[in-house]
Order: C-alpha cells, then structure tokens, then sequence
C-alpha cells in the first residue's frame, strides 16, 4: 500500500466517525424532543385532573356546609315548636283543671269550694275571687245549688310573653230546688295564666257562666 493510499483511508475513517458523531447528535436531540413533546400533554393533563378533583372537592364542602346549616336550622325549629306545644299543653291542662272546679258547687259545702276558687291564682286574683265567690253564696244558698262538671276542651287563645290565654270548656250537671232533676250546660272561661310568675292564674272570666245559663 502506498503513501497515497493510506492518506485516502485514513481520510475516508475520519469522515465516517464525523458522520457517525453527527448522526448520534441527531438521535440525541430527536430523543430529547420526544421526551419534551412527550412530556407536556401529560402535565398539562395532571393540571386538568387537579383542578377538577379541587371543583368537585369545594362543591362536597359547600354542600356538606349547607346540609349542616339545614339540619341545625331544622333542629332548632322543632326543638322551639316541640317547647312551644308543651307550654300550650301545660296552660291548657292549668286552665281546664281550674274551670270543672270553679264549676263544681255544693251549697252544702261552699267552703272547700272556696278554697278550689283562688288555687293557684295570683295574690290579687285570689282576694277578687274570694269576694266574688262570697257575693255568689247569696245565690247559690237559697237556690240549695249543686253542680258538678266535666272537662270537655281546653285551647290557647293567644300567647304573648309567656302569658298564655285560653279558653275552656266543661260539661255541667246542676240541681236546685227549683229543678231537682239535672240539668246540663255547658259553661265556658277564659283563663289568662302568666308562664314567668310560676304559671299562676292572673285573671279568669265567665265564672258565673254556668248560673247565667240557667
């Protein structure tokens, strides 16, 4: 081999490790291009993922929040409605209670009707009442008056302030020396009654109901 020819192969090698080189470049840059192309649907499709997993995560809270709200609303309004029907109850049962022993009356015996007049009314409702009651002894003594009652109904009129109004109603049997055989009738009070003053009766009407009737 001569002088020439080693030059051309030696030339000829030194182009193949450049083309080589220049190839191995361009896989390189082809490779790290498809990793960034590669790269950048996915991140953009984490970032889509995340910020609807965040939309549906703040709708639950929202809407756990409002539930709670609700329930806590609900609650309340029927913890305040159930006490509400209680204290009408209780009123109802004080007013219907005190009206079949106002109206239940043994001439023969007034004194413990007396006593059954002013319970558990106010100190100035109590001495009204006693006077009332030895007014109505002018009746009920010549008349020889007996009645008993029985509860028919009781309903709040109205409440205000914890002072409650009602109504009641109750069933009357009565005898006198005029009529001897019973006679019914149905006689009605309105009971006003003060839920902050130990649900004492402040103030009662239509205790001579029952007489008037007859």
């Amino acid at each position: 081999m001569t002088v020439n020819d080693t030059d051309i192969q030696q030339t000829r090698e030194a182009d193949l490790m450049v083309d080589a080189e220049a190839n191995s470049a361009d896989i390189a840059a082809a490779a790290e291009a498809g990793k960034t192309s590669s790269f950048g649907p996915r991140a953009i499709s984490l970032s889509l993922r995340g910020l609807i997993l965040g939309a549906i995560i703040a709708i639950l809270v929202v809407a756990v929040a409002t539930l709670g709200w609700l329930y806590v609303g609900a609650r309340h309004q029927v913890d305040q409605q159930a006490v509400k029907s209680a204290n009408d109850a209780h009123a109802e049962k004080i007013a219907l209670d005190y009206a079949v022993n106002a109206a239940t009356m043994d001439f023969k015996d007034l004194q413990a009707w007396h006593v059954k007049l002013v319970a558990g009314t106010s100190p100035e409702l109590t001495k009204k009442l006693s006077d009332a009651g030895t007014s109505m002894e002018q009746v009920l003594v010549p008349l020889q008056w007996s009645s008993t009652a029985k509860p028919l109904i009781a309903k709040v009129r109205s409440s205000t302030g914890g002072v409650y109004v009602v109504d009641s109603f109750v069933s009357v049997q009565t005898k006198t020396v005029q009529a001897p055989e019973a006679l019914q009738s149905t006689a009605t009070y309105s009971t006003t009654i003060d839920s902050n003053n130990n649900w004492l009766i402040t103030d009662v009407g239509g205790i001579g109901s029952a007489m008037g009737s007859k």
